[in-house]
Parts: structure tokens; sequence; C-alpha cells
């Protein structure tokens, strides 16, 4: 992986850590994701 991907994927990754961030307990519920769970999902969804 060269670096201008990294940098990518860093950032899909932030992104993905913020939007799930700014949901309520509810909707993350629906979604089958804890508040724990948002960095590992986040992780998962770049493929860190």
């Amino acid at each position: 992986m060269n670096i201008a991907q990294k940098i990518s994927s860093w950032r899909k990754y932030r992104e993905t850590v913020n939007e799930l961030g700014r949901m309520t307990d509810r909707e993350l519920s629906d979604l089958g994701i804890g508040r724990a769970d948002i960095r590992r999902v986040a992780r998962t969804a770049v493929g860190f």
C-alpha cells in the first residue's frame, strides 16, 4: 500500500468514525452497532 492509499484509507476511517459518532444510540442499535464498536466497524469498512 503506498502513501496515497494509506492517507485515503485513514481519511475514510475518520469520516466513518465521525459519521457513526454523530448517530444516536437508537440509530446505532438499529444498525446492530454498539457505541463501543464504532472504531472496529470503521476499521473493517476501510480494510485495516
